[in-house]
């Protein structure tokens, strides 16, 4: 497909569509745009962010032209007002609620991640199918059994649900959370999982990754 797009990861009152490859960018200016005013900065050019982060400076300007931003000429634009532009257009200003569907080491892992609340995630419970791990917490979350997600679902108000089930279940997990309500899925396993329209769908797959990283050492080494 060539027109990627993502609807629901930015927040509904807006009414912006943005191309997927944008949306995947606002996060990186956003970063450099935080290490700047804790310095102090006042002022930033898509120059520099463009040296800073190796991305094009006419693409900078054009991706933040989608948020109606629009840099000073021989000034550039106000890192302050900036930060808090794209803080508040990405959603990490507002508290998401989300489940873990499996409460393994990558489950709890995430669990434990503090630095997730800070972009917004608030992952309020796990769901597990081991007894053994039923009933007891993580940094302070419940693991619950699966077979409760609906009620947790309510319980907690979460909207998202993190998939980190064996790949084999994945489908099955994703089909459970969706009739519990859900209507976003983080789907950190390798198995392309497949949603009704109007959920929203991302794939995080780290085994993807490594294999490129594996690939790309193997030709270097050639």
């Amino acid at each position: 497909m060539n027109n990627h797009k993502i609807e629901l990861q930015v927040p509904v009152q807006t009414g912006i569509i943005l191309p997927e490859p944008t949306l995947r960018r606002l996060p990186w200016y956003l970063a450099y745009i935080d290490i700047l005013y804790a310095q102090g900065t006042g002022h930033v050019s898509s120059t520099q962010i463009s040296r800073a982060l190796n991305v094009d400076a006419s693409q900078i300007a054009k991706d933040l032209s989608f948020l109606s931003i629009k840099g000073k000429t021989r000034i550039g634009y106000d890192v302050a007002q900036l930060r808090d532009i794209l803080a508040d257009f990405l959603g990490f200003r507002v508290s998401h609620k989300a489940l873990v569907i499996g409460a393994g080491s990558l489950g709890r892992a995430l669990m434990c991640d503090t630095g997730l609340s800070t972009y917004g995630l608030d992952i309020a419970a796990a769901l597990d199918i081991d007894t053994a791990l039923v009933g007891t917490e993580v940094n302070g979350r419940p693991i619950c059994h699966i077979d409760d997600i609906e009620e947790v679902a309510q319980t907690t108000g979460a909207v998202i649900a993190i998939l980190t089930v064996p790949f084999e279940v994945a489908q099955e997990a994703a089909d459970i959370a969706i009739s519990a309500g859900i209507r976003a899925i983080w789907n950190f396993t390798p198995y392309r999982v497949k949603t009704a329209e109007g959920i929203v769908m991302a794939n995080t797959s780290i085994y993807a990754h490594l294999a490129m990283i594996y690939n790309r050492l193997e030709n270097l080494n050639r």
